[in-house]
């Protein structure tokens, strides 16, 4: 049931982040980043420390098979070594947008 419930957030997701009303903002997105992930990221290039075994979301945002809905979900229901922050749906596609906005 819970994969179920996950598929059903994903899509979710991924409706509100093509609809313009619910866009990702990718601002704010960078803001929940600093607060939430840099920690153990590297978020941005300014950034003085950050875990040397984590990538840093640059080397996310280059991965092509990681779409913005795939993080966003992932950020919902994330692994072991992840500690479990309380994100709601549209943090979850902002820090997501963000990271897409890393993409060069």
């Amino acid at each position: 049931m819970h994969a179920s419930v996950m598929r059903v957030i994903a899509i979710a997701i991924a409706a509100a982040a093509s609809t313009p009303v619910w866009a990702a903002d990718p601002d704010h997105g960078g803001d929940l980043a600093r607060r939430w992930c840099a920690s153990c990221h590297l978020i941005e290039g300014t950034q003085k420390q950050a875990s040397a075994d984590v990538p840093s979301f640059a080397q996310i945002a280059k991965k092509t098979d990681l779409t913005p809905e795939k993080i966003a979900f992932f950020l919902l229901d994330p692994h072991p070594k992840m500690p479990s922050f309380p994100l709601n749906r549209l943090e979850a596609a902002d820090i997501a947008a963000y990271i897409g906005s890393l993409r060069k």
